[in-house]
């Protein structure tokens, strides 16, 4: 954590980089740090690159800088949220004068000179707190709001077996920079009726595989018409298989131009490696990839479902 410190004491300007199709923690500890940074660095230049927020654009700041070529090479990039380079929204990273990481991912291969990589923590923006906490830095109430909210939504709301005692200290600390929870979980959960009728649709459109994965298939021609962008349905849609009885794994499959996009998730199992071994990554319960087409996709599920059969032998 002092290298990382010392990184960004040192360094001006500096630009801070995530994953592609952006979640809540990775655009909250990508907003979170850049406010730490300027809270406790004034005068230092910080930008953030990447593609749009999506559905997470209601987040403050999460609209990302316009950052000219011929800046990288003087600059300190920090890439957060990431376990593999072709998940890393703006390439341009690979110019830069220092390079870092931060991530909370399953460790795959390193990436920058200097990483913090923990994945004992429920979220990068879980990480980014405990480096704030250490290192004594200043926390000021943007930040806090940020991280909180990333914090929020890679834990599922603190439900999922990631959480720990260090959430709930991490989580105590950002409370007391006045986070207000009621906003930031009026704008993640609030459903308006078309979401509703969303979510019913796809629990119609639940299958099994003979051990029991539940998965669904969007096309392309179907995701078209819902109306709804991809990430609505590709992640937001997975969440539908989460409270089945009988079901430790399941997964969400949606045809894009950029390929199948996959969501995977267990309750018990580690399907990391699956998701690793067609290009992936992600956590042990959750994980992601995006496959070349339907065919592929459906090799993957056949390893899912023969991953609940080996592991009920």
């Amino acid at each position: 954590m002092k290298n990382l410190l010392s990184l960004i004491r040192e360094n001006d300007p500096i630009i801070i980089h995530r994953h592609t199709n952006p979640d809540g923690d990775a655009l909250g500890s990508q907003t979170g740090l850049k406010q730490i940074i300027l809270e406790n660095f004034p005068g230092k230049t910080v930008y953030m690159t990447g593609d749009a927020a999506g559905r997470y654009a209601f987040m403050a700041d999460s609209v990302m800088d316009e950052v000219a070529d011929e800046i990288f090479p003087t600059a300190l990039c920090i890439i957060l949220d990431t376990s593999a380079p072709h998940l890393i929204s703006d390439s341009r990273y690979q110019q830069a004068k220092a390079l870092c990481r931060i991530d909370h991912h399953l460790f795959i291969g390193q990436i920058a000179p200097v990483e913090l990589v923990d994945s004992s923590y429920e979220s990068c923006c879980g990480l980014i707190t405990a480096f704030c906490m250490e290192m004594g830095l200043r926390m000021n109430s943007a930040a806090a709001t940020a991280l909180y909210t990333g914090m929020v939504t890679d834990s599922g709301r603190f439900r999922y077996d990631s959480t720990s005692p260090q959430t709930m200290r991490c989580a105590a600390f950002l409370l007391e920079h006045g986070v207000d929870t009621n906003e930031i979980y009026r704008q993640l959960y609030a459903s308006d009726f078309d979401q509703l009728l969303l979510r019913a649709k796809y629990t119609l459109k639940i299958r099994f595989t003979p051990c029991r994965v539940a998965y669904i298939y969007t096309t392309r021609e179907e995701l078209d018409a819902t109306g709804a962008d991809e990430f609505t349905v590709s992640r937001g849609m997975v969440g539908v298989m989460s409270d089945i009885q009988g079901v430790d794994i399941w997964a969400n499959f949606t045809e894009t131009e950029r390929g199948v996009l996959c969501e995977l998730r267990s309750s018990q199992y580690n399907i990391n490696p699956i998701a690793v071994k067609y290009g992936g990554g992600g956590h042990a319960k959750a994980s992601g990839a995006t496959l070349p087409d339907r065919e592929t996709a459906m090799l993957m599920l056949n390893d899912l479902d023969e991953l609940t059969k080996g592991a009920n032998k």
